[in-house]
């Protein structure tokens, strides 16, 4: 799977130059001083450049969460039971989780993918997370969710007990550093806690070091974490743009970019979490995030919360008069 998603990427299309230009031109005569939103324009010049239009907005933004189990998790590296995870899965369903409430708000269309609840992962401490044949099929199930959108944008959300463990092993085995500097508390676990987490991210890290990026994710990511691999490169391949959430997500998508260098061109960070791996892989990735609110729940929220810019961005360079437009010289 590796080598056919790498090879994907080095074929996939890049942004439309042409459009992106248009609207850069457009931003630097809208009234208003020049840079004076400068951060909000490189937001719609990018939208503009993968949605191949020099009109970009987002009308129809699709949200997909995908939610699986882990079996690190009884090694007691999260405050919160396994069980949890599957009652999140009905709560997003049923309307009354935060990306649920979120995405109503907002407008946007919620997905919610079931790559593994009630069947967790292996414990990625002593043994593989995903068969080869299990890797390929959440890979897949991350590319068909992508393929039944009807989206001019996508958000990337997870939802699963325990998985900053398997996020941090995923980005320790990839860059590096110290297991410390990538675990986080995740959903608060206390001062033990912490340190079996710690543990079994060194662990964990040690077993998949050195190998190629893909097989760092089945051995030690987990079952979303493929599937949200899956879903950026289906999105990269239909020139979608994409927010990306939280840490989880982040580590995922970074195996395409540890492959294969541009994979993210197409991804923009929709926020930095307190988990210090987050910071830490966006500084590795040269992302620099929308927002920096401290958020940590995960499904998709902060890309969520960031989603608002997004459409801001964009109406504030196609929307805007220009200079010459209202009569006024330049």
């Amino acid at each position: 799977m590796s080598e056919s998603a790498f090879a994907l990427l080095a074929s996939a299309d890049g942004p439309d130059r042409s459009a992106a230009a248009s609207v850069r031109a457009r931003a630097e005569r809208v009234l208003r001083p020049a840079g004076a939103l400068e951060r909000l324009d490189e937001v719609a010049i990018w939208v503009a450049g993968w949605q191949a239009t020099a009109l970009p907005r987002v009308d129809r933004a699709g949200v997909v969460v995908f939610v699986a189990d882990h079996g690190v998790t009884q090694r007691g590296v999260s405050a919160y039971p396994a069980a949890v995870t599957v009652e999140m899965d009905r709560a997003l369903r049923s309307g009354a989780a935060t990306a649920s409430v979120m995405t109503r708000i907002l407008g946007a269309e919620l997905v919610v993918v079931d790559v593994g609840v009630g069947n967790p992962t292996g414990d990625i401490t002593i043994e593989d997370a995903l068969s080869p044949e299990a890797f390929d099929r959440c890979f897949q199930a991350g590319r068909d969710a992508i393929a039944g959108l009807d989206s001019d944008l996508v958000i990337l959300g997870e939802m699963g007990i325990g998985n900053t463990t398997p996020a941090a092993a995923v980005a320790c085995a990839l860059y590096g550093n110290r297991p410390e500097d990538w675990t986080g508390r995740g959903t608060g676990v206390d001062e033990a806690g912490f340190a079996r987490k710690v543990a079994a991210v060194a662990a964990a890290s040690r077993r998949a070091r050195g190998c190629d990026p893909m097989e760092v994710l089945r051995r030690v990511g987990g079952s979303e974490l493929v599937a949200i691999a899956g879903a950026c490169l289906e999105a990269r391949l239909r020139s979608l743009p994409v927010i990306l959430d939280g840490f989880v997500v982040t580590a995922a998508v970074a195996c395409l970019e540890a492959g294969s260098p541009g994979a993210l061109d197409h991804c923009i960070a929709g926020h930095r979490s307190p988990e210090p791996g987050h910071g830490l892989l966006l500084e590795k990735l040269g992302m620099e995030p929308l927002l920096d609110l401290g958020l940590r729940l995960g499904e998709g929220s902060g890309a969520l919360a960031a989603l608002p810019l997004v459409k801001l961005a964009c109406a504030c360079v196609t929307d805007v008069a220009t200079f010459e437009e209202w009569g006024l010289p330049t």
